[in-house]
């Protein structure tokens, strides 16, 4: 089986349609998201700081990305992955390669309203919840283009965009399911 990749914007759900891809598929889910996270609590950080923090060294990548290299090098894999990662879909290039976007102030709304998200900047509202998702997206932005030339926001990179802005998780995962099952019967 073909590992899926799902990359794309803050609060477009994501980590929310992995888990249901997993369920669904019976693969294995793996995040970079809560990885770093995790790492961010460690150090004291929210995922805004982690970030900028990630600017000025290639540790946490490094450690992510052969995470991901070894995916991609393990072609007698015992399970399949959903990767939930910005970057899974360059560094496992034979995955399927899902890209999900969202309108900023529905992600806006969907991050405030997660209250099991963790190591978020604080925000109260809406426009502040908007400005630090816009930060840490720039950030990361700046950061693959200045350590691997890359745009994880073009869509030509994906196999699959899906606009999440209206869609429920369960009915983004459906069209997910279904574009992967005619990938695989090409």
């Amino acid at each position: 089986m073909t590992h899926i990749s799902i990359t794309g914007d803050l609060g477009s759900g994501k980590s929310s349609v992995a888990k249901i891809l997993c369920e669904d598929l019976g693969f294995e889910y793996f995040s970079t998201g809560s990885l770093q996270r995790k790492l961010a609590a460690e150090k004291g950080m929210n995922t805004l700081d982690m970030n900028k923090f990630s600017e000025s060294t290639k540790d946490v990548d490094d450690y992510i990305d052969n995470f991901l290299r070894q995916i991609e090098a393990d072609k007698n894999a015992a399970c399949t992955y959903i990767l939930d990662s910005r970057l899974a879909w360059h560094f496992v290039p034979s995955s399927f390669k899902v890209f999900i976007k969202v309108a900023p102030e529905v992600a806006a709304q969907r991050v405030l309203a997660d209250k099991a998200r963790s190591n978020e900047p604080d925000s109260t509202d809406v426009a502040s919840t908007m400005a630090s998702l816009q930060a840490r997206m720039q950030s990361e932005c700046k950061r693959f283009k200045e350590y691997y030339d890359i745009d994880y926001r073009n869509e030509s990179n994906f196999d699959l965009v899906v606009d999440s802005s209206v869609m429920t998780a369960q009915e983004v995962a459906a069209s997910i399911i279904k574009a992967y099952q005619s990938h695989l019967n090409k």
